[in-house]
């Protein structure tokens, strides 16, 4: 077995998956300029549906559909009901989104108890080719991922919804003055930007152990992606999620959690200062 080629592909399984959260936020910013602070929870919540419905017997594939159509619903209900009230009030957002992550962790807990949850793996097979054998799901996991995210960039350049997406980020005002229904468009926006959440929670699920505050690890390396690689563009969050998830899946082989993370704090600091508005600048 060539030793290197699991932990590349591991470092791959990983940035697809972060890249996916990243993204998710990267739309409900750019459209909104919301900083969800809950988008962690949702991660989480799509890692629960799976517990529960593979827990009531529904095959795997289907429930992590369920799960990534019901926390997209969760959250187009928090565009409806909280995010547009405070749209015009920035900071009175932040707070309202840090304590629906508060009040969800807390409501999770209540629910299922503050222990670790486990989902088993659709299926336990190794795929063998060239001397490197890997497992089939985590192949399956990187093959739905890249395809989502090619989808989205096709999703975003052409198609009507990406137009008027662009359209409400550039110029609102413009937009709806030219018939936009911008609101309508935040909404899907955010059940888009909450369904990319909970479709990585509920791939990751038979990956790691489900637990309440599952959710927040992943929120700060989709922030620090969409700061080192920029959030004009896919491209940037590619390349942001490249640096931040492939650098922590690396350095987790070698340096205790605590340690890889203050290393990836670092490298970002560094990326931060050399190009403030990311990698990928915008044109």
């Amino acid at each position: 077995m060539i030793p290197w080629a699991p932990l590349v592909l591991d470092a791959l399984s990983a940035v697809l998956l972060l890249a996916l959260v990243a993204l998710g936020l990267v739309v409900i910013f750019g459209l909104m300029g919301v900083i969800n602070l809950a988008h962690g929870e949702l991660f989480m919540l799509g890692a629960y549906a799976v517990v529960v419905a593979t827990g009531a017997g529904v095959p795997f594939w289907i429930a992590v559909a369920i799960a990534a159509v019901l926390v997209g619903i969760f959250g187009w209900l928090v565009s409806l009901v909280l995010i547009e009230r405070l749209s015009a009030r920035p900071l009175d957002t932040i707070l309202a989104t840090w304590g629906l992550a508060i009040a969800v962790r807390q409501g999770v807990v209540l629910a299922f108890g503050p222990g670790f949850r486990s989902v088993e793996k659709p299926t336990d097979a190794s795929l063998s080719w060239g001397g490197i054998t890997y497992p089939e799901y985590r192949l399956q996991v990187m093959a739905i991922a890249a395809v989502v995210l090619v989808l989205m960039m096709l999703l975003f350049a052409r198609t009507r919804f990406g137009l008027a997406a662009r359209a409400a980020i550039a110029r609102p005002d413009m937009a709806a003055a030219l018939g936009v229904d911008v609101k309508r468009v935040w909404r899907r926006s955010f059940f888009l930007g909450a369904a990319l959440a909970g479709l990585a929670g509920a791939l990751w699920a038979p990956l790691i152990s489900v637990e309440p505050n599952m959710g927040l690890g992943f929120l700060v390396r989709a922030f620090l992606s969409i700061l080192v690689g920029g959030s004009a563009s896919l491209g940037g969050v590619l390349v942001g999620t490249g640096i931040v998830g492939g650098a922590n899946s690396v350095l987790a082989q070698w340096l205790s959690g605590l340690s890889a993370q203050i290393v990836i704090f670092l490298i970002a600091i560094v990326a931060i200062r050399l190009r403030p508005t990311g990698v990928v600048r915008s044109q």
